[in-house]
């Protein structure tokens, strides 16, 4: 699976993609975020991270599989 990482995300695992081989309890995208939080605990820090999938926005119960592509959309700041 690709995940592509914007913003803080970026910074804190290091590259703008990170390529992720889904476990068998990672089966929504809420799965995969704790997942992600777990193996790179400074995500957890971040008072949110919007994700999508495959370029739709997610609200966490979406069924995901190895081919799908996901992103990590950080808090964003502005004014």
């Amino acid at each position: 699976m690709k995940i592509l990482l914007f913003g803080i995300t970026k910074d804190i695992i290091g590259d703008a993609q990170l390529v992720w081989e889904l476990k068998e309890d990672q089966k929504t995208s809420n799965d995969l975020l704790d997942a992600l939080k777990e193996r790179y605990p400074e995500l957890q820090k971040l008072r949110s991270i919007a994700l999508a999938v495959n370029g739709e926005h997610a609200d966490g119960s979406e069924l995901i599989k190895q081919t799908d592509e996901i992103a990590l959309i950080p808090p964003m700041s502005g004014g």
